[in-house]
Order: structure tokens, then sequence, then C-alpha cells
């Protein structure tokens, strides 16, 4: 349920506060523009496409809070709470949404949150979805198309029929999926073996030259030390001898010989200084470090070979790997990611007789599946079709539609779809003796009004037909085309199904208006005298001032006793009194 819309600078709204109460309530008023941004001021809590152009003239942004109540929607409110919303303490949620101006300089842009939280405009939308139902001019519309008219059964025939349908969906699809792949198996037969052929050959070739993990880099490290094994040596055995005394021409002493030389000399000198004896300590470790290299020098001249035949045998190596790397991965590493999975592929590509069984196999048990759910929906569907029809027929029987009735027709589909193998058509009769008619072609306007608005009203009162009732139903117009007594009834059946669930009208109707609990009028004031709306008000209206907005709206008059004495008599007859 919404309990509360606060609206700021938006269209021809300054500033204005809706309290909405449960059972109906009523929006009226003389200007439609101020209506629409309220209705606009709706669509955007509920998650609808924002537009900069609605922010007010002058305002640099626009803002709409409203409070919801989630009691008896679980899964509302684990959505919320998924989105990291916080819930006050009698289980309300606050939604915000803010949009600022366009400019020269600046695109206009929508900000949402859900309980104090920053979240993308569509969490609103997956939020209040099972909460709030609009109807408008649109919707109507709507009403005539062939998916509208089996949602609407759909919706009559109850949870377990719900639960059948998204089984059926489920086994619609997994068959669409399996059907697909055995298309491209079978289309594709002569592409998936030449792709076959080819990773046999590669994975051939890779057993052939067998690389081992690391062996590029290990061997381009050899090719270039023996490429180079005659300038290494010659490096080697000159540091060799400056280290360890061994120079050919005997000029140079050796480095561990002048360090030795000066261990001794602070040695000696150490005795009688603490700190000149540290320093012989790390000079005598300078010694022995000098002592290991030149050992290891020693041993790596001893090692290091000149070698012609291994250099040629390591750069043949090398130009093998090189066919395999420039073909499969660019190194080693990547020869053999690509070996593991051609591998794997190719086992797929084999088994394609396999898995063409399989998935033959698969598909009749999908095709019974279906077709056992399908004949089950069908049989559910024509069931509660003649149902349906009986109690919207009744409902507009009280709708000043006497005479007119409602004819649910469920036909086998040329094709069956996801939605399941039947064709659903609303048929209206509009008055005895009339053929019937399909919804979509011979319904006015007013009868698609009334149509709806018995269909919600059947849907409210089937026992619990619906999975979730939602907490708020909004009609935009749902009055337009009627009048007179049918007004009456529209009234009293929004009045009826508001027992159920909160209800809000925008009319234009007093006798609708006269059945609500909560009356809203929106006002208007203007400037300088000039009949230029400067900005619209939503109040609430009781009491007298009651009485004279719905002589207003009888006859523009709200001054007019005549007027005045129809309105308060309206009141009575619904029962709401003064």
């Amino acid at each position: 349920m919404i309990e509360e819309i606060r609206i700021s600078d938006l269209g021809v709204i300054g500033q204005a506060q809706m309290a909405l109460g449960p059972g109906l309530t009523v929006l009226t008023g003389e200007t439609g523009a101020g209506k629409t941004m309220v209705l606009t001021a709706l669509s955007l809590l509920l998650g609808g496409k924002a537009d900069p152009a609605t922010v007010r003239v002058g305002a640099t942004a626009a803002a709409v809070e409203g409070r919801v109540h989630l009691d008896g929607h679980p899964d509302a409110i684990a959505r919320a709470t998924d989105a990291g919303a916080e819930l006050d303490d009698d289980g309300s949620l606050v939604l915000l949404r803010t949009v600022t101006a366009a400019g020269p300089d600046s695109v206009g842009r929508s900000r949402a949150h859900l309980g104090g939280r920053s979240v993308p405009q569509g969490v609103l939308a997956e939020i209040t979805d099972a909460l709030v139902t609009v109807h408008g001019q649109a919707d109507q519309l709507r009403l005539r198309t062939p998916a509208a008219q089996r949602e609407a059964l759909d919706e009559f025939v109850g949870p377990e029929h719900r639960d059948r349908l998204a089984a059926y969906r489920v086994a619609w699809t997994t068959r669409a999926q399996v059907d697909a792949e055995l298309t491209e198996l079978v289309e594709r037969a002569q592409d998936r073996s030449r792709e076959a052929e080819l990773l046999r050959l590669g994975l051939a070739e890779v057993e052939r030259i067998d690389p081992q993990p690391e062996e590029d880099v290990a061997l381009a490290d050899e090719a270039e030390r023996l490429t180079h094994a005659e300038d290494l040596r010659s490096a080697a055995s000159a540091a060799h001898g400056a280290l360890a005394g061994e120079d050919e021409a005997g000029e140079a002493p050796a480095a561990t010989l002048l360090v030795d030389a000066a261990r001794r000399l602070l040695d000696q000198a150490g005795a009688h200084d603490p700190t000149l004896a540290a320093l012989a300590t790390r000079v005598a470790e300078a010694g022995y470090l000098l002592a290991d290299v030149a050992t290891d020098l020693a041993g790596y001249l001893q090692d290091l070979q000149a070698d012609p035949a291994r250099l040629e045998a390591v750069q043949s190596r090398r130009a093998e790997l090189a066919t395999l790397t420039r073909s499969h991965g660019g190194d080693v590493a990547g020869v053999l990611a690509w070996a593991r999975q051609a591998g794997l592929r190719l086992l797929e590509l084999e088994d394609d007789g396999g898995r063409i069984e399989a998935l033959l196999t698969r598909r009749t048990e999908l095709d019974a599946e279906v077709e056992a759910l399908a004949g089950e929906i069908g049989a559910a569907r024509r069931a509660a079709a003649t149902r349906l029809a009986e109690s919207v027929t009744a409902e507009l029987a009280g709708l000043a539609m006497a005479g007119a009735r409602l004819e649910v027709a469920v036909e086998d589909a040329d094709e069956p779809s996801v939605h399941g193998a039947d064709r659903v058509e609303l048929l209206l009769v509009p008055h005895a003796g009339a053929p019937a008619r399909p919804l979509g072609k011979g319904a006015s306007g007013g009868e698609l009004s009334r149509v709806m608005l018995a269909i919600e009203v059947s849907l409210a009162t089937s026992g619990g037909a619906r999975a979730q009732m939602p907490g708020t139903f909004v009609f935009d117009e749902v009055d337009a085309g009627v009048g007179g007594k049918a007004a009456v009834e529209v009234g009293r059946r929004l009045a009826q199904l508001a027992r159920s669930a909160q209800v809000l009208v925008v009319t234009h109707l007093a006798q609708v208006a006269a059945f609500a609990d909560t009356h809203l009028v929106v006002t208007k004031s203007t400037a300088g005298g000039h009949d230029v709306v400067t900005e619209s008000d939503v109040r609430s209206v009781a009491g007298e001032d009651r009485v004279r907005e719905l002589a207003r709206m009888l006859a523009g008059q709200e001054d007019s006793e005549a007027a005045r004495a129809h309105a308060a008599e309206l009141l009575a007859q619904s029962g709401v009194g003064r």
C-alpha cells in the first residue's frame, strides 16, 4: 500500500503532499496538467522513465518521494533487502526519485533511492511491480490484444495453473535449445568433420615433437651460452686471474692477497680501537666472498666447453618448436594449453553420433512433456473460461451494461508457442440480440473501461486466484466514455474493489468521486489576474469542501444550490455521506 507521496518542482506542481489511506482515493481537479503530474510522479516512483522536461520551469531539479508498506509481499521485501535498502520499524519503505533539469551545458539525469540506498531505477520497478497495478488509457488499448486477453484468463485460473505454465515454458525453452543443437550437429556435419581432421593433424604434430614445459626457455638460454662460449671463457678467465693472482703477466697483485694484507693490518691495530676491529671483521668477510667467487669461476671455466655439435642440435630443436608455436599459441606453454583444449574438442566432435542419438532421445522426452503440459494448460483454460465469462458478465450488468455478455473463447492455436497450444480471445456481446464480436474490434472506449474494471473485480473476488493480490490499483480515467447511471456503477465497483486493496482513481465524474473514502483535489493558482497556471497543489477535501468540489464537477458551478444538492444526494446514495 502507498502511504504518502511528496512532490517537489514537478511540472506545474511546486510543493505537494498526498496522504493516501486504505480504501478508495479519488483525484479530481480543474487542471489536467496537475493531475498528469501526479500520475507522472507515481510513474517515477514505480521505476518509470524520467523526462528532464518535466522539471518545473526555473527549478534545477524535481523530486518525488513515496512511502510504501510491504506487508504480505515477502518477495518485494527480499529484493529490497538484497538491494541494501533499510525498512523502517513499521515495515514501510521510502522510495525517492530525483530528476535534474537539462541545460545548455548539461543533460538532465535521474537518480533513484530505495530505503536510503542509491539503486538503478529498474530496482524500483522490480519491487513495485507486485505492489501496484496501473490501468490507464494505454492499458485499455492493450486489452484489445490477444496477449493481454490470454494473461487475464491465466491470472483467473489460479496459482497451480501458473506453476504449470512455468513448467511448460521451461520444457518449451529446453526443447528449443535441444532442437537448435541437433540442427547444428546435422547441418554442420561437413564443417565439424573438417574441424576434427585439422585437430587430429595438429595433435599428431604436437605428439611427434613432444614439447616439454619451459623447454623453449631453457634451449634459448643454452643456445646463447654455446654461441658465445669463447667470449665467456675469456671474461671468466680474466676475472679469475684478477681475484686469485693467476695473471699471466704477473704484474697485477691478486685481489684476494690485497684484501688479506688489509685484514692483517687492521687486526694488528684493532687491538687499540674497537671501531677499527669491527672494520677488520668486515674486510675478512669480503676476503672470504672473493675466495668463494674465485673458486666458482674456476669451476665455471672447467665446465665451459665450445661444442659446435651440441649447438647445432639445440638450434634444430628450437626450429622444431618454432613450427608449433607459430601455429598453436606463441610459446610452448601456449602449445600445451592448445593441445589440452583440442583434445577435449576432438572427443566432442568424434562423439557426434552418440550426441545426436542422446539429443533425439531427449527431444522425444521433451515433446511428450510439452504436449502433456499443453493439454493440461488448455483444459484448465477452457474450464476457467466459462467461470470468467460468467463473473465478468455479472459485473457488466452492475456497470449499466445489462444485456451485455462477455464470452471467452479458447481454441487450438495454429502453432504451439511458449505460451501454450491455445488461442484465447475475449468477445463482447454489447446488448441482447447482438452478435459476439472480438473485444479488439467491436468495443468502444467506454465499454473497454468497464470490461477492464469488471475483470479486475472478478480477479479480486475469485477466491484467491491471484498468486499475490496487488496492494494498490491505480486507474487513470477508467470512466472515460461513460456517464450517468453507468458512472455510478463504475464508482460502486471501484468501491467494491477497494474493500480488498487500495484503489487510486483519477476521474472527472462526480458519480465516481462520490464513492471515495479519500478525496484529493488538484488546485491551481494564477498570477496577475491572467488565466495562466503558475502552480498547482494537491489537498484533501471533506465536508462542505467536498460537496463544493462535486458540485463543480457536476455543473461547473460549485456555489449552485441545485448542484450542491445533487452532490449531497450522490454522497448519500454512495453511503459515504457528507
